[in-house]
């Protein structure tokens, strides 16, 4: 990707990996900005708006092949007003192209190269494009050349068809509460039975090629399961823990998940790793833990949990406790040449039988499983390492402990892949959850430790204590001044699993701060939802409600959960009342179209019963208070809360009172169980 800097644009000046990583490109990039907007109209020129994010492997691709050619920069000058954005800083703009282009082509995904008036809105628009004719797509010069050509002689009809398809975007983003769709336990189980008839018997995983993890889906069947005593949809769930966690999209040796495979196999995947996939998988493997516990089955749920974090915290984590994005697919140009081995490499670096070992483990291979089609030159013979045979004789476990100690000390000789190590208020706040979680659920206070720490980061780098504002980018030393619904919701979830894992007050104060500003900021009070940007963000020609749980869940489903726990834990109705207006809004999508709300159908889920409370009082520094904490995170009840007896906590739960050094009650409505002060017995209330 690197060129003699011969060229240096505007984009020098940004904080963004991905804007820097085009700042010497021959293009004259603006970021997305006033002052380009005002060029565009100055000049009367279309606008070129050019997103992905720096560990996207095909805006590399587009980046080589045509942003670094002098033509297209040139052409581009005379012609366009270009424009770069990061997706991962700006997802409410991204968000609105993006679905531009996915309704007039049918398909979307990063690069995303949308044509718009100097006004900002669109009137073509599609992915990667090729440097020349081919796959009958035709070159980007020449689809410049196209557009500049339709702009000089018809561009009264250009303008007329952008306002024409404006009018349908609004359309498309526009979402109202209908009538007569009424919310109940058997959307949930349709919601179920349509993943279920997805399920892939063979690999695990719900769908086929190329595969997502989405935990959104699994963690949802995980919850019908437990609802309806399902055990087949619970195997299913298990299944693909298992698959996952042996696949090549599983970093056999340094942990943590790539983004997808591009088969149906898990196998070879797409190497690039993200904070939000390995946050909400720590969830999934949590879960699958106190499942398989809970059934005796013999697994490793809770290793696959650890390896994550640890992950996370050795290559992932900013010394004063931010979480960093991601990590880049290719490294010295090539996909996955960091993760690879040939044949011949390990046969020199291990001792014969080390080697036998780990390569009838990884499934070795002279010719190798993997071939980056991207490049002109693939290298030959890489595999990438998946467990193709994980019945080793107890007596080889040495030699294959052995063998991956040696793998992974030269990899960490190897050129690292580039990580894009801005802060995100939003990924922080998933993984913040996850190490809370799983601080609690583990027992382990190297995790818990990392969560707090991450929340002080935030809280002095991203949050403004004054005027009660979260900002979205923190990066070397400078934040941004963009908000975004779900920097506020994600972090509001991450900070109520800090405040259930802790029971500190403090925490709790913080959620309620969080809450209170989210929904002054964004909740429609006129429909239910919350929109994706606050009222007067001009750059925007649309105000969203972002409501599709991908990849990521969306910021209105997560919103939706995090203040139905919060209400349920604090006893509020102002909490409580946008949460259950989001679902209402929400639900006839949820019956029509469950795969796109996945994550909303876990609020639903919470939200159909009243949840079970387990309040814990006495000394909470004592070891026998954290021993109580411990049990109740330890049994799987998707639907309970865990709350202390001080601070800002419903009015019941300060009623109780400790019987000896700590006491537990677990409560329904105003009616509890007989105290106890037993672990065991936790244990069994809440089973």
């Amino acid at each position: 990707m690197s060129m003699t800097q011969k060229f240096t644009n505007r984009l020098a000046h940004e904080k963004s990996p991905y804007l820097l990583q085009h700042a010497h490109n021959p293009v004259d990039w603006f970021a997305w900005n006033d002052e380009a907007f005002a060029k565009a109209r100055t000049e009367d020129k279309p606008i070129l708006l050019s997103i992905g994010y720096s560990t996207c492997h095909w805006c590399h691709v587009m980046e080589r092949e045509s942003f670094e050619d002098e033509r297209v920069g040139n052409y581009l000058r005379e012609h366009f007003v270009s424009i770069k954005v990061d997706r991962e800083e700006r997802p409410d703009v991204d968000k609105i192209y993006m679905t531009f282009v996915q309704s007039t082509t049918g398909s979307g995904g990063w690069p995303l190269n949308v044509f718009l008036t100097p006004d900002l809105k669109p009137f073509f628009g599609g992915t990667y494009f090729p440097p020349d004719n081919r796959h009958g797509r035709p070159s980007f010069l020449s689809l410049l050349q196209q557009i500049a050509g339709l702009w000089r002689e018809r561009k009264t009809e250009i303008l007329a068809s952008a306002e024409e398809l404006h009018a349908r975007l609004e359309l498309i983003t526009t979402r109202d509460a209908k009538e007569n769709s009424p919310l109940t336990p058997q959307t949930i189980q349709r919601a179920a039975e349509m993943f279920k008839e997805s399920f892939d018997a063979t690999n695990g995983g719900f769908g086929g090629a190329p595969k997502f993890p989405q935990p959104s889906i699994p963690t949802f069947v995980l919850r019908a399961a437990k609802r309806f005593g399902d055990d087949e949809a619970l195997k299913m769930v298990l299944q693909t823990c298992d698959k996952m966690a042996a696949g090549g999209i599983h970093d056999q040796l340094g942990g943590g998940f790539a983004r997808y495979a591009v088969d149906a196999e898990w196998l070879v995947p797409h190497f690039e790793k993200m904070l939000y996939d390995n946050a909400q998988l720590v969830h999934l493997y949590l879960d699958a833990h106190l499942f398989s516990n809970h059934e005796s089955r013999i697994t490793n749920h809770a290793a696959t949990t650890r390896d994550i974090l640890d992950y996370v915290l050795r290559d992932m984590t900013h010394p004063d406790g931010g979480f960093f994005s991601a990590e880049d697919a290719d490294s010295e140009g090539q996909e996955g040449k960091f993760y690879c081995w040939t044949h011949d490499e390990l046969s020199k670096l291990l001792s014969p039988e080390e080697f036998i070992v780990a390569a009838n483990y990884f499934g070795i291979t002279k010719q190798g499983n993997f071939v980056d089609h991207s490049h002109p030159d693939p290298l030959p013979g890489l595999n990438v390492l998946s467990v193709v045979d994980p019945k080793i004789p107890e007596a080889d476990e040495p030699l294959l402990a052995a063998a991956k100690t040696k793998m992974l000390a030269v990899r960490a000789t190897r050129i690292r892949p580039h990580l894009d190590d801005k802060i995100l208020a939003s990924w922080n706040g998933l993984m913040l959850g996850a190490f809370a979680r799983a601080s609690a659920v583990l027992d382990d206070k190297k995790y818990l430790a990392a969560a707090e720490k991450n929340v002080q980061f935030i809280r002095v780098n991203l949050w403004d204590e004054k005027s009660k504002t979260l900002f979205h980018r923190w990066r070397d030393g400078a934040r941004d001044a963009v908000q975004l619904l779900e920097a506020y919701a994600f972090l509001l979830e991450g900070v109520i699993h800090l405040y259930e894992a802790t029971l500190k007050s403090v925490n709790l104060d913080f959620a309620i701060e969080l809450a209170t500003a989210m929904i002054a900021k964004f909740y429609d009070p006129a429909n239910g939802g919350f929109w994706q940007s606050p009222a007067g963000t001009n750059d925007l020609i649309l105000r969203v409600k972002d409501d599709y749980d991908g990849a990521e869940p969306s910021g209105n489903s997560v919103a939706t959960l995090a203040l139905l726990k919060l209400a349920a834990i604090t006893g509020r109705d102002d909490f409580r009342a946008p949460a259950e207006a989001t679902l209402q809004l929400a639900a006839a999508r949820l019956q029509s179209q469950p795969a796109a709300l996945a994550f909303m159908l876990h609020a639903l889920d919470f939200w159909l019963d009243e949840p079970r409370r387990v309040v814990i009082v006495g000394d909470a520094n004592s070891k026998f208070f954290q021993e109580l904490l411990h049990a109740a995170h330890t049994v799987y009840q998707p639907n309970k809360i865990i709350l202390g007896n001080t601070g800002a906590v419903e009015p019941f739960a300060k009623t109780l009172t400790a019987k000896n050094e700590a006491t537990v009650f677990v409560c329904v409505g105003n009616a509890c169980q007989l105290p106890t002060s037993e672990s065991e017995k936790v244990k069994e209330l809440l089973k």
